[in-house]
């Protein structure tokens, strides 16, 4: 049987830093890729900064434009509306997909017409955290679902 290593996108509107979080995020990268190509891309641009001035709806707009070029593969947004997950069933959501995209908002959150176009909506948390905050909780998690997936005893 071919193993095919799944590809595994976490897409953040945040400011590039270097930072004990990036260390953190890097090492489970790392740690993840005997099981999958997990990749973290920070998105600021232009219009999001431009947008951000003016308000909620234009950050909304602004984060969709951006965002929707990207929805390819099985496509899975962290909102605070979305579903929570134990992490056996967080795991069972990306097994099996040969490309996996998470969006994480911006401070004004999503569309709802973005929300719909994705395959799924999921919540971290009922707590609030700062983007870098979520994006080390998602990378630790993806982490722990490849090893379920694996046999690995790291979940143990």
């Amino acid at each position: 049987m071919l193993f095919i290593m799944s590809k595994i996108n976490i897409y953040s509107i945040i400011k590039p830093s270097k930072d004990e979080f990036d260390v953190l995020i890097k090492e489970f990268i790392k740690m993840s890729s005997k099981y999958a190509k997990v990749e973290v891309f920070y998105i600021f641009n232009k219009n999001i900064a431009k947008a951000q001035t003016i308000g909620e709806k234009e950050s909304q707009q602004a984060y969709s434009d951006t965002y929707e070029p990207l929805l390819k593969g099985y496509n899975i947004a962290l909102d605070v509306l979305g579903k929570k997950l134990d992490t056996y069933a967080f795991s069972s959501l990306i097994d099996n997909k040969n490309e996996v995209n998470f969006f994480i908002g911006g401070a004004f959150g999503f569309q709802r017409e973005f929300l719909n176009k994705c395959d799924n909506v999921i919540s971290l948390s009922d707590l609030t955290m700062a983007h870098k905050v979520a994006n080390v909780v998602l990378c630790e998690q993806i982490f722990r679902a490849l090893c379920i997936q694996n046999n690995h005893p790291y979940h143990k």
